[in-house]
């Protein structure tokens, strides 16, 4: 198995969350707080949704009905 170094402030540069936490930059922990909570990281939504705060699952593919999957890229 190989060992990964987790590359903060690259990671910190492409994130679009708004919200202060200790996770920021530190994806696989965002990506398991958010999993625990039927959620998605906010660098999955465009700058202007995420900042509602609205990480459902639900949010998410309302989002990808109305602006087809762009955003993502």
């Amino acid at each position: 198995m190989t060992t990964r170094t987790c590359m903060v402030d690259t990671n910190k540069s492409r994130c679009t969350c708004t919200f202060s936490c200790g996770r920021a930059g530190i994806c696989c922990e965002c990506i398991e707080y958010h999993r625990s909570k039927a959620e998605l990281p906010g660098c999955y939504f465009p700058r202007d949704a995420e900042k509602t705060g609205d990480r459902s699952i639900a949010s998410f593919t309302a989002l990808v009905k109305q602006r087809g999957v762009s955003f993502l890229k």
